[in-house]
C-alpha cells in the first residue's frame, strides 16, 4: 500500500466545507470521487484542516492510500482532468505510511481579504469581505498586538469544534493595505473552530470604532466566547499553507 500526499487549491464558494457530507457538495467529496474513478478503487482522503463552507484554500494538504502503481508525476495531470474547475491539485508525492497531514502539522497560515470601499467588486467579491464603512487599519494593528503569543483563545472560538485544549500560539498577525484592499495574514500553531474569523471580525469592530483597542485584550482574558463580537464571513478566508 502506498501513501500519497497532494497539495490542493480550491474555491470554496459553492461547497459545504472540506469534509464530506451526505447529499452535499464538498471538497473532500470531489477529491474522493475523482481519485476513486482515476484509480478504480475506493479512495478516502484525509485533510490537514476541515475548512468551513465558503472558505478557500491555496495550499491544503491531503493524503490517501492506494495499491495502484500509477507514477507520482502522472497523478496531478490525470486527476485535474477529472476534477471540477473549482478544485485543483498542484503537487503529488509519496510519504511514509505514518505521516498524518493534520497531527504532524506544526502550524497553519491563513489569509483574509477585506474590500474596503463603497462599491462591491465583481472580480474579488467571492474572495473578500466587502465593507463600505471606513476602517482605521492603524488601530486594528495596535489591537492585534495583544493577541500575539501563547494564550487561551477560547473567547475567539465558537462551539461546535472539537472541545479540548484551547491554548494556541499566534506567531504572526500582519495587516497591509493596498488601496481599497486590506489583507491580513495569521500564522498559528493551530486554529480553533472559527478562531481566524472571530479575530478578523473583532479587529474590524476596532477599525470601525465599534469597540476600543483595549477591548480586544479584555475579550481574550475573559475566556468568554459569549462576549465575542462580529464573525467575519467565510468568503474572505483562505488556508494559505500548512507548516510541517
Amino acid at each position: 500500500m502506498r501513501s500519497l500526499l497532494l497539495v490542493v487549491q480550491y474555491d470554496g464558494t459553492d461547497y459545504h466545507g472540506f469534509q464530506r457530507q451526505p447529499e452535499l457538495p464538498t471538497v473532500q467529496g470531489e477529491l474522493e470521487n475523482a481519485l476513486s474513478a482515476l484509480l478504480n478503487e475506493d479512495v478516502v482522503v484525509t485533510g490537514a484542516g476541515r475548512t468551513d463552507a465558503g472558505v478557500h484554500a491555496v495550499g491544503q494538504i491531503v493524503t490517501f492510500e492506494t495499491e495502484r502503481p500509477i507514477p507520482v508525476d502522472r497523478i496531478v495531470r490525470a486527476l485535474n482532468s477529472m476534477l471540477p474547475d473549482a478544485v485543483t491539485a498542484l503537487e503529488a508525492r509519496e510519504v511514509s505510511a505514518d505521516f498524518h497531514p493534520r497531527y504532524d502539522a506544526r502550524g497553519k497560515v491563513y489569509g483574509y481579504r477585506i474590500l474596503n470601499r463603497e462599491e462591491p467588486s465583481p472580480f474579488i467579491g467571492r474572495y473578500a469581505w466587502h465593507l463600505p464603512e471606513p476602517l482605521d487599519v492603524s488601530l486594528m494593528r495596535e489591537a492585534a498586538t495583544s493577541l500575539l503569543g501563547t494564550h487561551d483563545f477560547v473567547a475567539y472560538s465558537s462551539s461546535g469544534g472539537s472541545e479540548g485544549d484551547t491554548v494556541r500560539t499566534l506567531q504572526r498577525l500582519d495587516m497591509d493595505r493596498h488601496g481599497d484592499l486590506i489583507e491580513l495574514r495569521l500564522e498559528a500553531s493551530g486554529f480553533l473552530y472559527m478562531m481566524a474569523r472571530r479575530i478578523v471580525g473583532t479587529l474590524v469592530d476596532v477599525g470601525a470604532g465599534r469597540i476600543g483597542v483595549a477591548d480586544v485584550k479584555a475579550l481574550l482574558e475573559s475566556r468568554d466566547r459569549r462576549r465575542a463580537g462580529t464573525i467575519a464571513p467565510p468568503n474572505g478566508l483562505s488556508l494559505i499553507t500548512v507548516i510541517y
